[in-house]
């Protein structure tokens, strides 16, 4: 599977987009009414309250035929009338590959709609451009929305080779309100933002809400000058810090199996007891680390937990796993390809992306899923691994 899901993230072909043929989700169109026409009216459903009608209604523009669909998303994205159905257009639009989509990113990065500028702003993390980072830098001095600043910082976080990006990203580790400070330090770690270590240490050394992120930012970005900070907390930061901070000399490649071990048994502890959802949250979340680092073990430990639990302690588990299918999604699927289960993984994943808020990294991950199923052979275990996904995360 690994090598069909290889492909599936590189591939472009307009087939991926289009619905199985024997998929239950195939959304049928009206006899008497032309593909144009029904194309029009999901898009237009794309902003009803709902909430059965807006996902029938992104299942039939996903089907749809690119040369119809493409056009009709980027009119949608950029003239409808109804800001939400601009926005799911344009998250839609991103899941067909088409160069065309360029145009309306850019355009949306100057939109006043919040929820356009996000997904511009995940466009251009994901499909780098020279010379964009400058209209990024500029956007930092403007840009304050409470979901949408985090996604510029990621975005630029990106550009992480460009000095005045490194510059003002480090900056940003010790200025500023702590929930666009934790969106920083954690966009620095998944990015392997070396240039960031200093500031990232001196938050990591200081008991508070940040603590958590930076060190876990520590071990994403894998230098080992970090260790002796980490070897240190070992000894004097509290209980709750201990799984994150276990994961990231894991992830420095120090005594990985140990430390890994250590967060698993912590989490199977915390999530069968009362009162220890703190330490059920940081031990899921260390785990979560591992796993998009590309450590089955540490996956399948989070599937193995959240199957069969139910809440409070599924939550956390399930958005563990979810950020695990965002950030390394071949990992994922291909984890859940060796499982008997995998229905009730695939529910484990549902319930992460009800409650995540990452529309544009959802769809990525939806259009990588439906490639793969036309990359796999008719009746492989591949291909059911897709149409599973498919069925219940109803895409």
């Amino acid at each position: 599977m690994r090598s069909v899901i290889a492909a599936a993230l590189v591939a472009t072909s307009s087939l991926a987009f289009q619905a199985p043929p024997t998929s239950k989700t195939q959304s049928p169109t009206s006899k008497t009414q032309s593909p144009t026409s029904a194309l029009s009216e999901a898009i237009g459903n794309l902003g009803k309250f709902d909430d059965a009608t807006r996902t029938a209604a992104a299942k039939a523009v996903r089907r749809a035929e690119p040369a119809q669909a493409v056009p009709a998303l980027i009119d949608a994205a950029s003239n409808h009338a109804d800001g939400y159905v601009r926005f799911r257009a344009l998250v839609l639009l991103s899941g067909f590959n088409d160069a065309r989509a360029r145009e309306v990113m850019a355009s949306s990065l100057d939109e006043p709609n919040d929820r356009l500028r996000t997904v511009a702003y995940a466009y251009f993390e994901h499909n780098k451009e020279r010379g964009i980072s400058a209209r990024l830098l500029k956007k930092l001095d403007t840009e304050d929305g409470e979901f949408v600043r985090p996604a510029l910082t990621r975005a630029l976080a990106a550009y992480g080779d460009e000095p005045a990006v490194q510059t003002a990203l480090a900056a940003l580790v010790l200025r500023g309100q702590d929930l666009y400070r934790s969106a920083v330090i954690e966009a620095l770690g998944d990015y392997r933002a070396a240039y960031a270590l200093a500031p990232i240490l001196q938050v990591a050394r200081q008991d508070g809400p940040l603590q958590e992120d930076a060190i876990l930012a520590l071990g994403k970005i894998g230098d080992k000058r970090a260790l002796e900070t980490l070897q240190e907390l070992q000894k004097a930061a509290s209980r709750v810090r201990q799984p994150a901070v276990a994961a990231s000399i894991c992830l420095l490649g120090f005594n990985c199996d140990l430390h890994e071990k250590f967060v698993v048994d912590t989490m199977t502890f915390a999530a069968r007891q009362i009162g220890f959802q703190d330490l059920l949250r940081a031990s899921s979340r260390a785990l979560a680390a591992l796993a998009a680092s590309g450590r089955t073990d540490a996956a399948t430990a989070l599937l193995d937990a959240g199957i069969p639990a139910r809440d409070p302690a599924r939550s956390p588990i399930a958005l563990a796993f979810g950020t695990v299918a965002l950030r390394n999604t071949p990992l994922a699927i291909t984890l859940l390809g060796k499982r008997e289960d995998i229905r009730a993984a695939s529910l484990l994943l549902r319930d992460a992306f009800d409650m995540l808020e990452e529309d544009y990294e959802e769809e990525r991950f939806f259009a990588t899923v439906r490639k793969a199923y036309w990359a796999a052979p008719e009746g492989s275990a591949d291909r059911k691994v897709a149409d599973t996904l498919i069925q219940v995360l109803e895409f």
